[in-house]
């Protein structure tokens, strides 16, 4: 008999507390391959902390993360970056850099020197010139340094790629075109695709399941079907209603 494949990425029981306020309460869930996953959830709710589990920026008090059948505790850094990409909030590039440095910092880490074409493929994949390689990064612009940040985090032709409030210091209009370019790359390339985001229209937009966390614990696991259909509970609805009471405001100034 074939036993059934185990989850892409697996939560089993993760517990995380800092002094007396427990961050993470013992979250259990799986992820399958290809998924975009959104975790939202208000400021405190735990979303970060969670994400963090999976590249070990946050070692757990308790349960495991697995990743393709293995446990992250077991993997060493490089393996662990070889699998998971991870996107910075406020892109987090290095200023004495240059484009292509930063780009290439994750295979230099780990020992090998990506070539000058292997950086033009990056920057093509994030729609950046192949000429930019050679900027440092304040002479960027804040999405041209986000993207720089998601061929980065591409570099090492990753499985899975993390997502912490990716777009949160970026003006409405590049933080929804860098949105659509994430997950046309995450269709492309095959991805698991986990983003951590405060903004439910940004969830429901992009995502193909939404976990909505609150006190540490996830409270809602739907489509974002269901939830615009009314799903998820009390806590999942008060975050879709305010896309919803803004739709409305907008339409009622074109009626």
């Amino acid at each position: 008999m074939n036993r059934p494949a185990a989850p892409f990425l697996e939560f089993r029981d993760i517990v995380k507390s800092y002094g007396s306020v427990t961050a993470v309460d013992g979250v259990s869930l799986a992820i399958d391959p290809g998924e975009f996953v959104a975790l939202v959830g208000a400021s405190g709710s735990g979303k970060s902390t969670l994400l963090k589990t999976v590249n070990r920026l946050v070692v757990p008090d308790n349960g495991a993360v697995m990743l393709e059948g293995e446990d992250v505790a077991t993997l060493t850094p490089h393996a662990l970056r070889r699998r998971a990409g991870y996107v910075f909030q406020g892109i987090g590039l290095f200023p004495h850099m240059t484009v292509a440095e930063n780009i290439g910092i994750g295979p230099r880490l780990a020992g090998e020197r990506p070539g000058r074409e292997r950086i033009a493929e990056l920057l093509e994949l994030v729609e950046l010139d192949a000429e930019m390689g050679g900027r440092m990064p304040d002479a960027l612009s804040g999405g041209q340094r986000q993207r720089v940040g998601v061929a980065r985090a591409l570099a090492g032709e990753p499985h899975l790629l993390l997502m912490d409030e990716p777009f949160g210091a970026l003006d409405p209009i590049t933080r929804d075109s860098l949105g659509e370019r994430i997950a046309r790359l995450h269709e492309r390339l095959g991805l698991t695709t986990v983003m951590v985001t405060h903004d439910m229209a940004e969830a429901l937009l992009l995502a193909s399941r939404v976990l909505v966390m609150d006190s540490g614990r996830i409270v809602a696991d739907e489509t974002p079907q269901a939830l615009l259909e009314g799903a998820g509970g009390t806590i999942a609805q008060d975050l879709v209603a305010v896309p919803r009471e803004q739709a409305r405001r907008l339409a009622g100034l074109t009626a």
